[in-house]
């Protein structure tokens, strides 16, 4: 019997030179799964090394506390309970596979307790904290970090027990719990519920994608140099308080959406895993790919089934104890390949399949998405990826890799360099369609004109870019500098036209609907350790006396207008008009048409797109005064299409507006005016 051809290779001619490949990764993904469930019998099972791992009080209130750690020769918990001694009734025993054990009675540790694990191995010795620690804090005099006993009388009791993300499109409020709050200082759990949660669900969006979750011992890393797996950070609250947080969101209907680092981890060893025996190659490469030449951070071993034990377990702890509502995975591409990436274009398909691509990173990945959509069929999955690698995006059966969105990241790199090397009568709206919608046509995508990357010290976000320091002076409503009356109608245009052209999803990151002002700075000794740009001035919006409100309110508007389109993602985007010496540009999605006028000089009176036949009505402009625009738009006039004996076969007529320089504007077809031909009458013979 004929082997049945992967739909990949069915819909990618280009691809077959690679069939192969493709093949072989796929096969080796199924023979890597059957392997790791021979015993527990299925990949859901076999993912429950937390639950093995780590610290855990019995039904009889006694204690079990396991580590791996073949390279260890002792093994003592040492903490409150023992007066960080090494104490005899603390010593662990060694069992098979490097598996280190002890059981306590219910009185030797209370909740609240610190610990930590004393391991020797030959020739050195060191504080350790437990792989699988579930919470981890910092000491405030001594900066050191230990684990936590997290055992509460009373288990969180959830409101929602069952959500499911209605999410199409889906539309993501990137965003961090500690720079969330308006105040100089660290941002809570608890706060992020109460002030923030309430702005995204009346700013209209879904979905919010958290950074900086999983425990990490320097602030400033963003949450990418992850030291404690299992552990939320403590630094924002307790593990319960980020439990209400998300029972919260799913109140509200809002996803939650964890930002997972799975592509590397911190190189600190008294934090993290690096030499948590001693050996250089438990968790990570032992050779001269142990670290990473860019992150100054350790690259996990995907060839090695205890690595998987573990990072697939992490997943399944996230949804389950959690109720995470999927992953948008870090670090993608460093993942898939030898070189991380690293200095290369990936300028054709070759670059794909040259024999420096990490298959068992690539089979971890796979394995990751089956486990967490046969955990969660509705959860989220979402790859950070710049190379374009095909089929990342693809369901695992169809021979992809098994996400269900990537990263659009070329596109917010696009505007920036648009906004930073091209004058503004040099935009071209073919250069702008194709490069927002050049994309796979089986794979979905996430577009957005900047996440946090864009914000970082260093750079600049679009706002910033756009206004710069005019910003500190001419925010006031009611003055017309004419750099700031550009850089609003300019941010208003790039959103909604790269919202309009989406394919899957979109994402702002927070602050920056209404034009947050500034960049991202941690605390560091580089600024003093200060966090005056490590939070969020959300005053700035709520006062009227400020033109931030018309920002908010055009992205507000805008987000309602798609998410009030069932699957406004999967709608076929028509193009109507571009024209780059006008520099005009209008699409069509369903009964919504996009005209977008990016000329800064010129205002067109009756411009002519050829749409379908039909009554139109204005739905949203930029140029409304309510979004800071200069009302020139005439928003209760109903345009009627003009016929042309020309286009009259393929249902097109002359749809004529006027377009005000630097705008743009939605319409709905309201009526249909073209006629159906009658139907002829039969006669019988």
């Amino acid at each position: 019997m004929k082997k049945k051809t992967l739909a990949i290779l069915r819909n990618d001619p280009w691809l077959e030179p690679f069939a192969d490949a493709i093949n072989g990764r796929h096969e080796d993904v199924i023979k890597k799964e059957k392997e790791l469930t021979k015993k527990s019998g299925s990949l859901v099972d076999f993912a429950n090394a937390h639950k093995y791992f780590g610290l855990h009080r019995q039904t009889d209130g006694s204690w079990t506390f396991r580590e791996w750690a073949p390279n260890a020769t002792e093994i003592f918990l040492i903490g409150d309970f023992s007066d960080w001694q090494e104490q005899e009734g603390f010593r662990l025993k060694r069992g098979e596979n490097g598996v280190w054990e002890i059981n306590l009675p219910a009185k030797q540790i209370r909740d609240g307790q610190y610990y930590k694990m004393k391991v020797h191995w030959d020739g050195g010795e060191g504080e350790r904290i437990p792989a699988y620690a579930t919470r981890v804090v910092q000491d405030s005099q001594s900066h050191m970090f230990s684990a936590q006993v997290y055992e509460p009388e009373v288990a969180y009791q959830w409101h929602i027990d069952n959500f499911t993300p209605d999410v199409n499109p889906l539309l993501i409020y990137e965003c961090h719990i500690g720079m969330a709050q308006q105040n100089e200082g660290v941002g809570t759990y608890t706060e992020f519920r109460d002030l923030i949660l309430p702005r995204i669900a009346a700013d209209g969006y879904n979905a919010i994608q958290i950074m900086a979750i999983q425990e990490h011992p320097y602030y400033g890393s963003f949450g990418y140099h992850v030291s404690s797996f299992f552990a939320p950070s403590s630094r924002f609250g307790t593990p319960d308080d980020l439990k209400s947080l998300i029972d919260r969101a799913h109140e509200l209907g809002i996803a939650v959406i964890m930002d997972i680092v799975h592509s590397h981890a911190v190189k600190n060893e008294n934090e993290g895993l690096g030499k948590l025996d001693g050996s250089l190659d438990l968790y990570f490469y032992g050779d001269s790919r142990r670290e990473h030449p860019a992150w100054d951070s350790l690259c996990f071993d995907y060839g090695k089934n205890e690595v998987l034990h573990f990072l697939l377990s992490n997943c399944k702890y996230w949804l389950e104890e959690f109720k995470f509502d999927g992953f948008r995975f870090d670090g993608v591409t460093s993942m898939l390949y030898y070189s991380h990436g690293l200095g290369q274009a990936f300028g054709s398909y070759d670059d794909y399949y040259n024999g420096g691509q990490d298959t068992n990173a690539i089979t971890y990945l796979t394995l990751a998405n089956t486990l967490i959509h046969k955990i969660n069929p509705s959860a989220i999955t979402i790859a950070e990826e710049m190379s374009g690698m095909p089929g990342l995006a693809v369901p695992f059966k169809n021979g992809g890799i098994g996400f269900d969105y990537r990263m659009a990241m070329g596109i917010p790199d696009y505007w920036i360099k648009t906004l930073k090397e091209k004058k503004d009568e040099d935009w071209h709206p073919t250069s702008i369609f194709w490069e927002l919608t050049n994309r796979r046509s089986d794979e979905k995508t996430i577009s957005y004109v900047e996440s946090h990357d864009q914000a970082l010290v260093g750079d600049k976000t679009v706002i910033f870019r756009l206004i710069d320091k005019e910003m500190y002076w001419h925010m006031m409503v009611g003055d017309n500098d004419m750099t700031v009356a550009r850089g609003i109608a300019l941010h208003k245009m790039i959103r909604l036209v790269t919202l309009a052209t989406i394919n899957g999803g979109y994402l702002n990151f927070m602050g920056n609907e209404f034009g947050h002002p500034e960049w991202i700075d941690f605390p560091r000794e580089g600024n003093g350790w200060s966090y005056k740009y490590a939070r969020r001035q959300w005053d700035l919006v709520d006062r009227e006396d400020l033109q931030y409100k018309f920002l908010n309110r055009f992205d507000n508007a805008m987000i309602e207008l798609v998410s009030g389109v069932n699957k406004f993602e999967n709608l076929e985007i028509e193009k109507l008009w571009e024209k780059d010496d006008d520099q005009v540009l209008a699409f069509r999605r369903g009964d919504l048409v996009f005209v977008f006028n990016f000329n800064p000089f010129k205002s067109f009176t009756d411009y002519g797109i050829l749409a379908p036949a039909g009554k139109y009505r204005d739905v949203l402009t930029t140029d409304n005064p309510e979004f800071g625009g200069f009302g020139n738009v005439d928003e209760g006039v109903d345009h009627l299409t003009v016929a042309d004996e020309l286009y009259k076969p393929i249902g097109k007529e002359w749809l004529k507006l006027y377009l005000p320089a630097r705008s743009a504007q939605v319409l709905r077809l309201v009526r249909n005016t073209r006629r159906r031909p009658k139907a002829q009458s039969k006669t019988k013979k």
